[in-house]
């Protein structure tokens, strides 16, 4: 069974019925034994990362969250679950997120007033490197983006693709270990979308 986190916030009946367009069980909860028995989690959704670092201390989350990545259970980040990932998020006047790639996320700042923030829409992923997730999509295919802050990560390594937007080739996926995220979603990006999603519940959270 894959958990869908549950943290009170973020569009999460999408990856759900993306899941089950797959016929893959999965189920959303903010239980923590669930979580962490599922055999993958998926920590999805919209929201900005003041709002769900204080959920996720509400719910009792975050050490939950620790233990999943620690046990090497297969993680996935979309979006702002992938922001939270890093050590700081600059959005709602600073956050201290939960730590588990070094690295920060940014606010875009472009230099032309007809750049439009957020990026919304369609935009192509660079592989950097290979990776599990990758396995039967293109180089350079397009995902769907919606999102005003970017992450930085500290060390390069981390960084598995990456997309260009108003002025700055950012990372718009990044891993560690058998943790995954996108900066973009899956779940909104069709037929490409459905086998990333498909990649992750084949893989054994191993490069």
């Amino acid at each position: 069974m894959i958990a869908i986190v549950d943290y009170r916030a973020g569009n999460l009946t999408s990856v759900l019925l993306a899941l089950e367009h797959l016929g893959v069980p999965s189920e959303i909860t903010s239980d923590p034994a669930k979580i962490l028995a599922a055999e993958r989690v998926v920590f999805p959704g919209d929201g900005a990362a003041g709002e769900s670092m204080r959920n996720l201390r509400e719910l009792g989350l975050i050490e939950t969250l620790r233990a999943v990545v620690e046990r090497g259970t297969p993680f996935f980040g979309i979006c702002i679950g992938m922001q939270i990932l890093f050590d700081f998020s600059e959005e709602n006047d600073g956050v201290a997120c939960l730590g588990f790639v070094p690295g920060r996320v940014t606010r875009f700042q472009p230099a032309e007033r007809a750049v439009k923030i957020p990026q919304m829409g369609w935009n192509a992923v660079r592989f950097r490197q290979s990776h599990p997730l990758f396995a039967g999509i293109e180089d350079e295919s397009e995902f769907y983006f919606i999102h005003s802050y970017y992450p930085v990560p500290a060390d390069p390594a981390h960084c598995y693709g990456e997309t260009e937007y108003a002025g700055v080739c950012f990372a718009s996926a990044v891993g560690k270990g058998n943790l995954f995220a996108t900066q973009f979603h899956p779940e909104r990006s069709g037929r490409i979308g459905l086998r990333m999603l498909r990649n992750f519940t084949e893989w054994d959270g191993r490069c």
